[in-house]
């Protein structure tokens, strides 16, 4: 145990690795915030610079910006509507409301505590129940990331507003978006129209910033003469009395942050969406209704998408596998410099298991401190005149979608989407489940065919399969009433219920 803590510190007692923890937490939250910019591309570009490097100092730069980007995608998803992440699409349904309410302050303080609070569970279950945690993310079969995936869908009720009917049209939509180009396992063409430009399919960073970034520029062309709303900048940190009030579904929330995290192939992203599908359920009374500012939809994305770091260690320390795009990453980087990661790992150099955990855990601290300064010169951006704000916001857009692929061929596609959006806005579809649909389509498509390729291409095995699991028996249980949840019976049931149990305790 005292080894343990020994090492654990090392990051802590050394300058130069705490300098450089630092350094990569700041960048991280910056380059979180720029859409386009992910930290997937800024860990990448950051091994050809770190590969002199000795291990540790390249560990801590890579581990301060990984936290500190998830964080940051917060940032422009609260004050222009344009989440800088995936993991971040959930967080302005209610952050950018917030905003327009002249409260980006308030949101981006609570945010940021919240980010601390899932960024710390996540590292705890981490330190603690690594391996058992590793050990149940093993016993998902491909049938159940596709029911996951496919739960995921199904949270379109959720971002869809009052219309089921729009948000599976609009989830739908996504899915077939995220199909077009070679077919994963085949290399045939679908929906390509023998385009060779679209073999590699549709950047969905592209359709993100387009749906989020450039419609909501459109949108705002209709209030051009509107004067901007002033924000209230009174007390950023949230009380002690509002972090106790969301302690119980921040710890919820994260929770379900972990688990999605420590599954490979998932992410943040999902880990944010179900939270706050799961939050919407919880939450029966809030204060304000979710998708016009409430607080409960900024603490559940936010707690679940940066547990999901400390999820996504979890797998890639203890067997090897990453847990997201960016673990991947840091595997490659930890082969270079001459570690193994996985089960030998834990045996032979126990030391580098508790010095990430180290380093994760003063990356959180980082966060909250950076995260709460610069919020007044931040919220400076949505109190520009719109005539200046329209133009910054279609600048961010271009510059974030180029800078995926440094392709023009992604800003085309980003203007092309930006002005579906505007019109699915204009005729009340909500843009987030096109989103989802884009993220999942890839996961489910993958695991469908590994899934029917394992049960000999026979429908009744895999059902089978499904019935005789009880991990896929209880996330098709989950499907099935999350689908019956969000039909008119369903609501019909509940109030019929309702009133026949409120006479029974009149009587």
């Amino acid at each position: 145990m005292t080894e343990a803590l020994q090492f654990f510190l090392i990051s802590w007692l050394d300058l130069k690795l705490l300098g450089l923890v630092a350094l990569g937490t700041f960048a991280g939250i910056y380059v979180g915030a720029i859409p386009g910019l992910s930290v997937t591309m800024a860990v990448s570009i950051l091994i050809s610079f770190t590969f002199a490097w000795d291990v540790y100092p390249a560990l801590c730069l890579m581990v301060g910006i990984y936290m500190g980007g998830v964080y940051g995608g917060s940032r422009t998803a609260i004050l222009l509507n344009i989440p800088g992440a995936p993991s971040a699409i959930a967080t302005a349904l209610d952050g950018y409301p917030l905003a327009q309410k002249g409260q980006a302050g308030e949101a981006i303080g609570l945010s940021t505590v919240m980010s601390f609070v899932g960024g710390f569970i996540g590292i705890g279950v981490l330190a603690v129940a690594a391996p058992f945690v590793s050990e149940f993310a093993l016993t998902f079969q491909p049938r159940d990331y596709m029911l996951l995936a496919i739960l995921g869908i199904l949270l379109v009720g959720s971002l869809s507003g009052e219309s089921l009917l729009k948000g599976v049209f609009a989830g739908a939509l996504g899915l077939l978006i995220g199909a077009v180009g070679l077919d994963p396992l085949t290399a045939e063409e679908r929906f390509t129209f023998g385009m060779v430009e679209l073999w590699g399919g549709i950047s969905f960073i592209a359709v993100m910033i387009g749906l989020f970034g450039v419609s909501e520029a459109l949108t705002q062309l209709h209030y051009i003469d509107k004067a901007a709303v002033k924000q209230t900048i009174g007390r950023i940190v949230p009380s002690w009395r509002a972090v106790g009030k969301y302690l119980p579904l921040s710890l919820q929330t994260s929770s379900i942050g972990v688990i999605i995290g420590a599954l490979p192939g998932t992410g943040g992203d999902i880990a944010a969406l179900m939270a706050y599908d799961h939050a919407k359920r919880v939450t029966k009374k809030p204060e304000v209704p979710f998708g016009e500012g409430a607080a409960e939809g900024l603490v559940a994305p936010e707690t679940a998408n940066n547990a999901a770091v400390g999820g996504a260690f979890i797998p890639m320390l203890t067997l090897g596998i990453p847990g997201d795009a960016v673990t991947a990453i840091i595997i490659g980087a930890m082969f270079i410099h001459g570690l193994n990661p996985g089960p030998m790992l834990m045996i032979e150099q126990p030391q580098m298991f508790w010095f990430i955990t180290g380093a994760l855990v003063l990356a959180n601290i980082f966060m909250l401190v950076f995260g709460l300064t610069g919020i007044r010169l931040f919220t400076k951006i949505v109190e520009m005149p719109r005539a200046v704000l329209i133009p910054l916001i279609l600048l961010l857009s271009i510059v974030g979608a180029y800078a995926v692929n440094n392709s023009i061929t992604d800003v085309y596609w980003m203007l092309l989407f930006g002005a579906f959006g505007y019109l699915l806005k204009t005729y009340g579809y909500q843009v987030g489940p096109v989103i989802l649909g884009v993220i999942l389509s890839r996961l489910i498509d993958e695991n469908w065919r590994r899934a029917i390729i394992s049960e000999q291409e026979d429908l009744g095995r895999l059902f089978m399969g499904i019935l005789t699991s009880p991990l896929s028996l209880v996330l098709f249980g989950a499907v099935v009433f999350i689908f019956i949840s969000q039909t008119p019976l369903w609501t019909g049931l509940r109030a019929r219920f309702g009133t026949a149990r409120a006479r029974g305790d009149g009587v």
